[in-house]
This record gives C-alpha cells, sequence and structure tokens, in this order.
C-alpha cells in the first residue's frame, strides 16, 4: 500500500512539474514573440512567427498556474509543508490537541465536502462557455469548464484528506511533533 501511495505522489508531483514546464516555455515564448515583433521582416520570411497568431499564450499561462496551485495543493503539498499558526496548538497538551485535530478538520472536511455540489451547478453554465483564445491552440471542443474541474479535484482531494486525519486522529491519536527550540513539543 505504502508503494502506492508513493508511485501516486510521485505521479502528482511529475504532473506539477509538467505543468511548471509548459508555463515556463510559453512564458518564454512569449518573451521571444513579444522582443521579435519588432522585426517587421521576421513574419515575412517565417509566417508563422505572426504575433497576433500567439494571444493563446498569455490564456495558456494563466490556466497552467491555475491547475498548479490546486493541484499542487491537492496532491504534492504535504501538511507539514503548510504555513501554520499553530501558537495556541503547540503550548496545550495532547489531549486537547487531537481534539483540536478533530473538530477543526472536521470543519474543514465537512465545508469543503459541503460546497462541491454548489460549486459543480455553477460550473454547469461553463460547459458551454469557450475560451477566448486557446481554441486556436487545442480546438473548439475545449470549454471553460474543462479548465476549471482541477477545483473539483482540489475540493475533493482535500475534504477526502482531512477527513483521513480525522479518522486517524480519532483512531490511533496524534503522530510525535518534530523537535523545536531543543525541546520536544509533545510535553
Amino acid at each position: 500500500m505504502k508503494q502506492i501511495a508513493a508511485g501516486l505522489r510521485h505521479a502528482a508531483q511529475a504532473a506539477a512539474a509538467a505543468m511548471m514546464a509548459v508555463m515556463f516555455l510559453t512564458f518564454l515564448l512569449q518573451i521571444f514573440i513579444r522582443y521579435s515583433a519588432r522585426l517587421e521582416w521576421l513574419p515575412e520570411y517565417l509566417p508563422f512567427l505572426e504575433p497576433t497568431q500567439f494571444g493563446w499564450t498569455l490564456e495558456l499561462c494563466l490556466v497552467m498556474w491555475l491547475w498548479l496551485v490546486f493541484w499542487g495543493n491537492a496532491f504534492v503539498v504535504r501538511e507539514n509543508d503548510h504555513v501554520r499558526f499553530d501558537i495556541l496548538y503547540s503550548r496545550v497538551n495532547r489531549k486537547l490537541r487531537r481534539i483540536f485535530v478533530i473538530v477543526f478538520g472536521l470543519c474543514i472536511a465537512i465545508g469543503l465536502a459541503v460546497s462541491i455540489e454548489p460549486t459543480w451547478s455553477k460550473f454547469y453554465i461553463l460547459r458551454l462557455k469557450k475560451t477566448a483564445t486557446l481554441s486556436s491552440l487545442f480546438g473548439d471542443w475545449i470549454r471553460m469548464r474543462d479548465l476549471y474541474v482541477v477545483y473539483m479535484l482540489f475540493l475533493v482531494a482535500v475534504s477526502a484528506r482531512y477527513f483521513w486525519t480525522v479518522w486517524q486522529a480519532y483512531r490511533h491519536g496524534l503522530p510525535e511533533m518534530p523537535e523545536q527550540d531543543g525541546r520536544r513539543q509533545s510535553e
């Protein structure tokens, strides 16, 4: 089971890295086109470098950024990697920490899970809307809902992760906290 989880984690990281690479290469293409547009003779000899054909690059960068943020937070970023304000949490005993994890984890998980259906209902209209410029790159089949479906993955994955965290805290207690300032935080 751990090997499967590790494989899925690596696949999610590879997908995030691919999104970052696509975004970066598209950004480099934008820079090249922006500066080559000053050379009026260039599109005459190389018609595929006509600057007006590259409006899709901005939208693709935005879509890759959107996917990278939600995909990364849903599948790549670990709980320990998040910025936390845990002043109160780190100063209370383990029993109260466990209650904090269960109560606040349930609040987050239920809040995200409850928002799935209303969000999908709002996405219904997006199945009709086409992208402004990506159709020139991918064709006419891509719709706005396809671009924003990553948010639904985020809602499902993060709510499931918090339900799992709550279950683990309820069933097995809390894992040991790492040492900070030379003392154990489990005291």
